[in-house]
Protein backbone atom coordinates (compact mmCIF):
# COMPACT_ATOMS: atom_id res chain seq x y z
CA UNK A 1 0.00 0.00 0.00
CA UNK A 2 1.10 3.55 -0.71
CA UNK A 3 -0.29 6.67 0.91
CA UNK A 4 -1.35 9.65 -1.19
CA UNK A 5 -1.70 13.04 0.48
CA UNK A 6 -3.30 16.07 -1.11
CA UNK A 7 -1.77 19.36 -0.01
CA UNK A 8 -3.03 22.93 -0.03
CA UNK A 9 -6.43 23.86 -1.39
CA UNK A 10 -7.26 20.43 -2.82
CA UNK A 11 -9.00 19.68 0.46
CA UNK A 12 -9.14 15.89 0.29
CA UNK A 13 -8.20 13.48 3.06
CA UNK A 14 -5.22 11.17 2.42
CA UNK A 15 -5.96 7.84 0.78
CA UNK A 16 -4.13 4.53 0.60
CA UNK A 17 -4.06 2.22 -2.39
CA UNK A 18 -2.17 -0.64 -3.95
CA UNK A 19 -0.01 0.65 -6.81
CA UNK A 20 3.16 -0.53 -8.52
CA UNK A 21 4.02 2.78 -10.22
CA UNK A 22 3.02 6.43 -10.30
CA UNK A 23 1.13 5.63 -13.51
CA UNK A 24 -1.13 3.30 -11.48
CA UNK A 25 -1.75 6.09 -8.97
CA UNK A 26 -2.48 8.63 -11.72
CA UNK A 27 -4.95 6.27 -13.39
CA UNK A 28 -6.83 5.67 -10.14
CA UNK A 29 -6.88 9.36 -9.21
CA UNK A 30 -8.33 10.29 -12.61
CA UNK A 31 -11.44 8.32 -11.60
CA UNK A 32 -12.07 10.80 -8.76
CA UNK A 33 -13.88 13.85 -10.13
CA UNK A 34 -12.69 16.06 -7.24
CA UNK A 35 -9.03 15.24 -7.96
CA UNK A 36 -9.15 14.85 -11.75
CA UNK A 37 -9.23 18.61 -12.43
CA UNK A 38 -6.20 19.21 -10.18
CA UNK A 39 -3.88 16.58 -11.67
CA UNK A 40 -2.64 18.50 -14.75
CA UNK A 41 -1.70 21.47 -12.55
CA UNK A 42 0.06 19.65 -9.73
CA UNK A 43 3.59 18.57 -9.00
CA UNK A 44 4.26 15.20 -7.38
CA UNK A 45 6.67 14.22 -4.64
CA UNK A 46 7.61 10.68 -3.70
CA UNK A 47 8.89 10.45 -0.13
CA UNK A 48 9.68 14.20 -0.21
CA UNK A 49 11.55 14.05 -3.55
CA UNK A 50 10.03 15.71 -6.61
CA UNK A 51 9.33 13.26 -9.45
CA UNK A 52 7.86 13.60 -12.92
CA UNK A 53 8.27 10.15 -14.49
CA UNK A 54 5.02 8.19 -14.25
CA UNK A 55 6.93 4.93 -14.71
CA UNK A 56 8.59 5.50 -11.31
CA UNK A 57 8.17 2.24 -9.35
CA UNK A 58 6.57 2.28 -5.93
CA UNK A 59 7.08 0.06 -2.91
CA UNK A 60 4.96 -0.69 0.11
CA UNK A 61 4.94 2.26 2.53
CA UNK A 62 5.81 4.97 -0.02
CA UNK A 63 4.24 8.40 0.49
CA UNK A 64 3.09 10.40 -2.52
CA UNK A 65 2.29 14.07 -2.14
CA UNK A 66 0.13 15.88 -4.68
CA UNK A 67 1.28 19.52 -4.67
CA UNK A 68 -1.01 22.14 -6.23
CA UNK A 69 0.41 25.37 -7.60
CA UNK A 70 0.54 28.16 -5.04
CA UNK A 71 1.24 31.83 -5.05
CA UNK A 72 2.20 34.08 -2.26
CA UNK A 73 4.50 36.78 -1.27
Amino acid sequence: MVKIEFLGPIGKAPVEMDAKSLADVAQKLKEDEQIKAWLPKCAVALNDTMVSDLSTPLKDGDRISILPPVCGG
